[in-house]
């Protein structure tokens, strides 16, 4: 016998879940697709950000750094985003002149290398770029002897990658009208462009290249998660690129109070506790428990290279023409 007695009260049920869910709000965040994946930092942040907001966290991939802007420049104002996160301050002047961002309205104590008066962009992390190879093999001591060397590196593209165009910003500062020289020499070194940073450290990893673009903390990941000291930050002479990465609040969101939520919820113990150990950066506001053992084996750069947002977009046209004509010979 068919259980047809029992469908008007399943089918109340139903109603009543669906109309629960519909009742939970939900916020989106665009962000790089090695934050959500299940190694970064989305899955703990969105359980830990879930138990506070009584809301449904939705993380959404978009490729890498770079490709946020891009995505969001083509959505508009009628895009899906209620936050941005993942940008960092090559990029922030930029986003900033889409018009699409409003004030953060945080007033957070941060633990950056450099003041933070942005109105518009929060830190969530930071970091400096440095080439990653492996312990024993013959480092060059600086990007000109890196160009001038054998070693086959992978770098990311800079049109899609905030790796990628932190290193034409870190050649930039650091050359100035060399750099376009530095970059013919470095063209040879170059086995591959990758669309992310994922993909590049990946081909690394499998014996591809001898070194690739990637952070100073990179390192900590292989000391600490896989109890592996074969990999080291190359240390150059000419100072090393910082990169602070920042999350925005998109100014038509319907969904304000929570956004304004997650971003205090950003700088707070329970979001900045899990950078180091899943997106193996700096966090932005030291948590109480400082930082895992093994972060103090890291180089610390003796120089800091680093354009304001401002700098940074004027230079980043001219600095890709040059990294461009470079790559095309």
């Amino acid at each position: 016998m068919k259980p047809t007695t029992y469908l008007p009260a399943v089918a109340g049920l139903a109603l009543c879940a669906t109309g629960a869910l519909a009742d939970t709000p939900v916020l989106q965040v665009y962000t790089y697709d090695s934050f959500t994946s299940e190694w970064g930092p989305g899955p703990a942040v969105e359980a830990a950000f879930e138990e506070t907001c009584a809301c449904d966290l939705q993380f959404v991939g978009a490729g890498d750094g770079a490709a946020l802007l891009a995505r969001l420049q083509l959505e508009g104002p009628g895009t899906d985003a209620d936050i941005v996160l993942g940008l960092d301050t090559n990029l922030t002047a930029a986003a900033r002149e889409t018009g699409l961002f409003a004030p953060h309205g945080v007033d957070a104590d941060l633990s950056l290398p450099i003041a933070w008066d942005d109105p518009d962009f929060l830190p969530f992390d930071w970091g400096y770029f440095a080439f990653v190879g492996n312990v024993g093999d013959t480092a060059p001591a600086s990007l000109r002897e890196l160009a001038d060397s054998e070693a086959k590196i992978v770098i990311q593209d800079p049109r899609s990658s905030t790796p990628g165009l932190g290193l034409l910003m870190w050649v930039k500062a650091a050359y100035g009208d060399e750099a376009a020289a530095i970059w013919a020499d470095l063209a040879d070194n170059i086995v591959t462009v990758t669309p992310g940073w994922s993909e590049a450290y990946g081909l690394f990893l499998d014996g591809e290249a001898d070194a690739v673009l990637s952070y100073t903390t990179s390192p900590a990941y292989h000391l600490i998660a896989e109890e592996d000291a074969s990999k080291i930050a190359w240390s150059f002479t000419e100072g090393h690129y910082l990169q602070v990465e920042v999350a925005g609040k998109v100014a038509g969101t319907d969904q304000s109070d929570l956004a304004d939520q997650f971003l205090a919820f950003m700088v707070s113990d329970g979001f900045q506790g899990v950078i180091p150990t899943t997106n193996w950066m700096y966090p932005a506001a030291t948590p109480a428990d400082g930082l895992p053992d093994g972060f103090e084996t890291l180089l610390t750069p003796k120089k800091a290279l680093l354009f304001s947002a401002e700098e940074a977009a004027e230079k980043r046209d001219a600095a890709l023409e040059e990294w461009r004509t470079a790559l095309s010979q």
